[in-house]
This record gives structure tokens, sequence and C-alpha cells, in this order.
């Protein structure tokens, strides 16, 4: 029998809104990379490197922080929360403007900074390293979310006691389209962690 892990939280980041647990928690009129840095200034998270980072780990930052927050989890805590997360776009966002910065070869100039964010595994890192987390992490590109993937895979991580928790979800940036669904799955919460409810929360993100 499998052991019966649930849903505690789950965040929404998409036009330029914050939602959490299905209420908005933020919100602002602005493009996406300032909205991104908004939402960060006004939330008041301390975390120096984040205007450093490109927008898709920027998001997956600020979903992530904002759920974590929530669960009283902080980077003192140290705790065995392993991270899957995809999207469909990869680094395609930051791959655009690497390849800018190479296409000119009158003024070749690729910049470091950027490079580091050509892999989307990346915003994995910031998250690991704001949080302390040295548990398991993997990231996946599909066309579009796979629930079942995402319930399996996460399920075994809990049945081989992978891990004492897993955040989970979606982060995509492509342009000015971006979209965030993350949620974490504990061994107590009020949702059941099943497929069909992971299809219904996520469907909220289109809600916003």
């Amino acid at each position: 029998m499998k052991n019966q892990f649930k849903i505690s939280s789950y965040c929404h980041v998409k036009q330029n809104k914050i939602s959490l647990n299905g209420t908005i928690f933020f919100s602002a009129e602005a493009e996406e990379s300032k909205f991104l840095k908004k939402a960060y200034k006004d939330l008041d998270i301390n975390y120096s490197k984040f205007f450093k980072m490109d927008k898709l780990s920027q998001l997956a930052f600020l979903a992530a922080d904002v759920l974590l927050q929530h669960e009283n989890i902080s980077e003192e805590n140290q705790e065995n929360i392993a991270l899957v997360m995809g999207n469909k776009a990869s680094s395609l966002d930051t791959d655009r403007k690497h390849q800018d910065s190479i296409q000119d070869k009158a003024s070749y100039y690729p910049s470091p900074a950027v490079f580091v964010y050509t892999l989307p595994n990346i915003m994995l890192g910031e998250i690991s390293i704001k949080y302390k987390l040295y548990s398991e992490n993997s990231f996946f590109v599909f066309e579009n979310f796979k629930t079942n993937y995402f319930y399996n895979y996460t399920q075994s991580l809990i049945d081989d006691k992978k891990a004492d928790k897993i955040l989970c979800g979606w982060v995509n940036v492509d342009d000015e389209d971006y979209e965030a669904f993350l949620y974490l799955v504990t061994p107590n919460g009020n949702l059941q962690h099943t497929e069909q409810q992971i299809n219904t929360l996520y469907n909220e993100l289109w809600k916003l």
C-alpha cells in the first residue's frame, strides 16, 4: 500500500497575480519582469541574488518562497524537501539572450551571467541554496503539464523514503508569457494527493 501523503499548500503566478491556496495573495499592474521584481520588494523577500537571476528562476523562486513561507519552512530548518518541476520551454527565454550576444561577430560578447542560466535546473539550485535543501531534485521538459508523470514520480520518492516533503510544479517562461503552479506534498494536508486533485488545482491557474 502506498504511503498516503497529501497536498498541504499550492501557489499560482500568472497575469501579474500570485494566488495562495486559491486566494489572491499579491497583484500589481506591471509588465512581467517588473512585476516579478515588484512582488519581490513588496513581499519583503530577502535574497540579494534575486536580481541576478533570469526570469525563469525569479518566477520559480518567488512562487516557492511564497508557498514555503506560508508553510513556516525557513532556511534554518534544513528539511528533506525534494524538488520536482518541469516546463515546456526549458530555458528558451534566456537562450535567446545568449544567442543574441554571440550572433553578431563584430560585437561578440557572450555574458557569463546569462550563460549560467541556459539550463532550466538552475532555478532548482537557487531554491535549494536559499532553503539549504540537499535532497533530490529533478526537472523535466514536456509539451504540457503531465499530471500522471508528476504524480507517479512524486509517489515513487515517497514510497522509497527519499524525501519527507516534495515541492512539485510547472514553471514556464517564454518571452512575455509566463506561468507558475507549485504545490507541496507532505504527510499532512487538507487535500488528497491524487491526479484528479492535482489537475483541479492546476486548472485554477487559468482562472487568474
